[in-house]
């Protein structure tokens, strides 16, 4: 049986004169970018910078909006109105598709970032407000959520296209869920370990827990890495390579979309 997997990454996450991540350098390595937006991290420049990067090295692009939280680059909570989550993905979608259309280019999907994305997971009805923004805005988009997740269930339910997301460099809590990222552990850098964990998660929908449990992801449709992880350049490249050598093809997310 061949597999197929989409490789993702969160990008263009710099701010102002603030680098952040190395995205010109992963870029030849991923096959979908989440672009942020602006709002947790983000400014017009670097959008327009990182979509042009998108499509030079044949990236599809993707919306990335959080919670308005530079400070706390979106993985704090914020205790918000649904109607607000809906607004705050209008706006952010938005802002990207204007680049994107400069560029004569178009976005093709929509992950929430860090602690809007963990909520949605868990919370149907943010998961609600985001199936609702991207309904209204284009329900064309993919929505990516979380194997196993509200996200997952709330796409199916509005009949939304959607990617099922597995984490190669995060690690997983008994429930499915991420680990918090202020838990030990949580982030994986070694190399091994990720490439490991992303077959294992692509052939088998399978994955060690952070207590060394197996969860049940099932079958996933796309593997995330970060820009911001320590070695992210040399873990994109490597894991690239030994997904290709697993008989695994690493392709768009459209092309394998789910709906």
């Amino acid at each position: 049986m061949k597999f197929k997997v989409d490789l993702n990454c969160d990008l263009g996450e710099s701010f102002g004169r603030y680098k952040l991540g190395s995205d010109e350098e992963i870029m030849p390595y991923i096959t979908s970018a989440n672009i942020a937006c602006g709002f947790h991290a983000g400014d017009p420049n670097i959008m327009r910078k990182t979509v042009k990067m998108a499509l030079k090295y044949n990236v599809e692009i993707g919306a990335h909006p959080g919670l308005p939280d530079l400070m706390g680059f979106g993985r704090r909570w914020i205790e918000v109105e649904v109607e607000d989550v809906v607004n705050y993905m209008l706006y952010q979608m938005g802002a990207l598709e204007a680049f994107a259309k400069a560029e004569n280019a178009k976005i093709i999907h929509v992950k929430a970032h860090g602690a809007l994305y963990n909520k949605a997971a868990v919370d149907e009805s943010i998961a609600e407000a985001i199936a609702e923004a991207i309904e209204r805005y284009n329900p064309e988009l993919i929505l990516v959520g979380l194997a196993k997740s509200k996200m997952i269930e709330v796409a199916r339910k509005h009949k939304l296209k959607y990617a099922i997301e597995a984490f190669a460099d995060r690690a997983y809590m008994d429930d499915g869920s991420l680990a918090p990222r202020s838990m030990k552990g949580s982030v994986i850098t070694d190399i091994n370990e990720i490439i490991e964990r992303a077959i294992n998660m692509i052939k088998y929908g399978k994955v060690k827990t952070i207590t060394g449990k197996e969860f049940e992801i099932g079958e996933i449709t796309t593997i995330c890495i970060h820009g911001d992880t320590p070695g992210a350049v040399k873990i994109a490249s490597n894991l690239k390579e030994k997904l290709l050598e697993n008989n695994i093809e690493v392709t768009q997310m459209i092309n394998i979309v789910q709906k």
